[in-house]
């Protein structure tokens, strides 16, 4: 079974899977072909990084015949996830507060936007105020 890795993807990685994602499930082939369109890389390359993504739990396979057919183990929002926390780390100090302060200083929000964010934030401490939503952890 696939072990856990949540650290982000580098940027080779993140092309492979968006192609993934794109497509719902792929070969190595298809993959590189679809990569070939930005760079060119060897097909033993992408193949040795799929395996590694599916070591590391972003990917997932099924055998049809000789090949393996790859396909998306986690959503595309676990890795913006995982992203977004590397930059609060990195560029705000480890600080959600500062990020969201930068966001509406420098960009501003529309009502709709401000609105959707309260929405969220409820969401949010309703379900941490709620253990079994979070494994029986507080």
């Amino acid at each position: 079974m696939a072990e856990s890795d949540p650290s982000p993807l580098t940027k080779a990685q993140r092309d492979i899977m968006e192609v993934v994602w794109a497509a719902g499930e792929v070969t190595v082939t298809e993959v590189r072909d679809a990569l070939a369109r930005k760079r060119e890389l060897a097909r033993n390359t992408v193949q040795t990084m799929m395996v590694r993504l599916d070591e590391r739990g972003w990917l997932q396979h099924r055998a049809q015949g000789r090949t393996f057919v790859y396909s998306a183990a986690r959503p595309k929002t676990v890795s913006l996830g995982a992203k977004v926390s590397q930059m609060v780390d990195r560029l705000f100090a480890g600080s959600p507060e500062n990020l969201v302060n930068a966001l509406i200083e420098y960009r501003g929000l529309s009502a709709d936007e401000s609105e959707r964010i309260r929405e969220m934030i409820e969401q949010a401490e309703t379900k941490q105020a709620c253990p079994k939503t979070r494994g029986g952890k507080r």
